[in-house]
């Protein structure tokens, strides 16, 4: 008596439409329209292209919901900054599913790294809902 083996019929793969999401020019976008803008105005128009209206940003300690909040986190944040400091993307970004991530790095221009870290952005179409900043522990 020999076994039968359940034969398996090839499953066509379809594409989400999350395919289409331009991860690269998004994460871009909003590192350098958000957070390397310190005009609080152009920076809010920026959230309101990229962001979804009720969006959340997930900093390690705080978070903000809603156009108007994450512009004042992110005044708050550039505050707390030189301002000759500078964010630069570290390569592109990458997603699927819906998911992106960039690495990026902050300093002076042309001088040493005074922070690094990676964000996280889930995508509702073309619009981020919600951002985490992952902030990389110091060098040794």
């Amino acid at each position: 008596m020999g076994l039968k083996v359940p034969q398996h019929e090839a499953v066509a793969m379809s594409i989400p439409a999350e395919a289409s999401i331009d991860y690269d020019r998004l994460m871009q976008a909003n590192l350098k329209r958000v957070f390397g803008e310190r005009d609080a105005g152009r920076r809010l128009a920026a959230i309101r292209e990229l962001y979804a209206t009720d969006a959340v940003l997930n900093e390690p300690q705080a978070a903000a919901t809603g156009h108007a909040a994450i512009n004042g986190a992110v005044t708050a944040l550039l505050s707390n900054l030189p301002p000759t400091f500078a964010f630069s993307a570290i390569g592109p970004a990458v997603g699927h599913h819906g998911v992106g991530r960039l690495r990026w790095q902050s300093g002076p221009p042309n001088g040493p790294v005074a922070v690094s870290g990676t964000d996280v952005a889930q995508f509702q179409g073309d619009l981020i809902q919600t951002l985490h900043v992952f902030l990389d522990p110091p060098a040794a």
